[in-house]
């Protein structure tokens, strides 16, 4: 399968990315005006509204045979796909030198993106909409209305490929190595028995490409997300009514808490699997998708080493395991905050940060 020109690639989001699009948060008032802005390439239609009766945008460009179905922030404090979606957005506007890929994947391919699709979780930066429902988990039942409005989409424009596009947690790491897994694929199951059918070597094949072309770049830090099949979740329905669902795991790269690089790299993967169906009938190379690595969960944010802990039994010398988590403030304020998840012996795993205490008293 062909593979979009690297040194192109990089030189093209340099300098044309969505830099309007930044941070951890993004909420429907920072992506409004950049839908108002698109040109007519583009059709933008209000597809419904929220729980909370917030804007539900569904955003159509190309006109080819193939169908195609994006959709994001799925999970209202998962936005890392959202930023890559804007980031399509311009190249499909002004792709530069790489017009070619833009005119193959609109010529042979209609896309639909709901770039949005849980605004209310957005806003309270949660996982869940405002009815505290997990979305990813309401395939079957449909009870958000958010669901609803996938599902209506679904059925009427019958993609022969969706992407569902996630945000995963700093705690995952490329199995048998120390690189977090800043990318993870996932081919969903169709069944308990995780069949190996043949919608889901066509969803492998694509990710084979996109894999590929993430070895150039960021080799061994792309990750093979579980594939148990949960009978509820939005993908494993899917795939299992025989629409080709690619689930595209945003995850860290060192440094990058805000995950801007991240993004790069999912905007990377997006185009490399567009125009892999672009320019595929056939979509057979696909065994390569059991050669890219587990997720492993090895990784705490910070560890602190070494960590004189004073309580009931004594004085211990431990490791610490810290989660940065985000949340909302009491004056509703986007906050980061440092959780402590274990205290043990940490020998065998790994941390974003290691801070050595020298066996000094950690105040928790």
């Amino acid at each position: 399968m062909q593979s979009i020109n690297l040194d192109k690639l990089e030189q093209w989001y340099a300098v044309n990315f969505e830099s309007k699009l930044t941070g951890l948060q993004i909420v429907l008032d920072d992506i409004q005006p950049l839908i108002k802005s698109l040109n007519s390439k583009f059709e933008v239609n209000l597809e419904g509204t929220s729980e909370n009766e917030n804007p539900i945008y569904r955003i159509s460009i190309g006109n080819g045979k193939k169908r195609v179905l994006i959709w994001s922030q799925m999970h209202g404090n998962e936005s890392t796909g959202t930023k890559a979606v804007f980031d399509l957005f311009k190249f499909f506007t002004d792709p530069g030198e790489l017009s070619t890929i833009r005119e193959q994947i609109l010529n042979n391919c209609t896309l639909i993106f709901i770039p949005m699709l849980n605004p209310d979780g957005a806003i309270n930066y949660t996982r869940e909409n405002a009815q505290d429902i997990d979305l990813n988990r309401d395939a079957v039942d449909r009870k958000a209305k958010e669901s609803q409005l996938l599902r209506i989409v679904l059925d009427e424009f019958q993609p022969h490929f969706c992407f569902n596009l996630h945000d995963q947690r700093t705690i995952f790491n490329v199995e048998g190595t120390k690189n977090p897994a800043t990318i993870s694929f996932l081919a969903p199951s169709e069944d308990k028995k995780r069949a190996i059918t043949k919608g889901r070597t066509e969803t492998m094949a694509v990710i084979v490409a996109m894999n590929k072309l993430l070895q150039k770049v960021i080799p061994n830090h792309v990750g093979r997300y579980t594939d148990e099949f949960y009978p509820t979740a939005t993908g494993d329905n899917f795939q299992k009514l025989g629409h080709n669902t690619i689930l595209i795991e945003a995850g860290h790269f060192p440094e990058d808490y805000k995950r801007e690089i991240t993004c790069k790299y999912n905007f990377y993967a997006l185009l490399q699997g567009l125009y892999c169906i672009a320019t595929n009938d056939i979509y057979d190379d696909y065994k390569g998708y059991f050669d890219i690595p587990n997720n492993d969960k090895k990784f705490f944010d910070i560890i602190y080493r070494n960590a004189k802990i004073i309580d009931d039994s004594g004085d211990r010398i431990v490791d610490v395991g810290v989660f940065i988590k985000y949340r909302m403030s009491s004056d509703n304020k986007f906050e980061a905050y440092e959780s402590v998840e274990r205290i043990d012996n940490l020998d065998e795993f790994l941390a974003h940060k290691e801070i050595n205490l020298n066996k000094n008293p950690l105040n928790l």
